[in-house]
């Protein structure tokens, strides 16, 4: 008898694991899927203007290779801690444009960058046209773009290096 009854203790016990974690895969689909709902998604838009370093950038509708598109803010704290991965991203890759998504000044956003010592070509938004325009309503935010023009892949929130490289990588097959 006793034995019976540890056996429905234990089986209530994984069915309320169970529970939770269905629970938390629910509520994180739910509010990525919130987050993601105007972004825009086949042939990516078009992306021109000027970096902070002075030079025109223009998203070719082709690129020969797959490029990460990363939007972020200055205000931002999950920004910050993902931005070491994006310099290093855009150390080893060259087709990588991020956009400073309503950050204030360009010397704002320059000095910013000196404060946290990193370095990635940066396209400033003050306004959030851009950012709009890609459907971008939180930050951290990466598209990458394939070498057909289309965007193969969307993420919102904090995204591991290794992750964006991984993507890329697919990207290009």
């Amino acid at each position: 008898m006793e034995n019976e009854t540890g056996r429905k203790s234990r089986a209530a016990k994984w069915r309320g694991y169970a529970f939770n974690v269905l629970l938390f895969v629910v509520v994180i689909v739910g509010v990525r899927t919130w987050q993601q709902r105007d972004m825009v998604s086949g042939a990516a838009p078009e992306l021109h203007g000027v970096t902070l370093a002075g030079l025109p950038y223009k998203l070719p509708a082709r690129p020969a290779q797959p490029v990460l598109v990363h939007f972020w803010a200055t205000w931002c704290p999950v920004c910050r801690a993902e931005q070491g991965s994006i310099a290093a991203i855009a150390q080893d890759d060259p087709n990588v444009i991020t956009i400073a998504m309503q950050s204030g000044k360009p010397e704002e956003v320059v000095r910013y960058m000196k404060e946290q010592g990193v370095e990635f070509p940066v396209v400033n938004d003050p306004d959030g046209a851009i950012s709009s325009a890609w459907g971008v309503h939180a930050v951290p935010a990466s598209f990458i773009i394939a070498p057909d023009g289309n965007i193969r892949f969307v993420e919102v929130g904090y995204t591991t290096g290794m992750g964006l490289r991984l993507r890329l990588w697919l990207a290009g097959l």
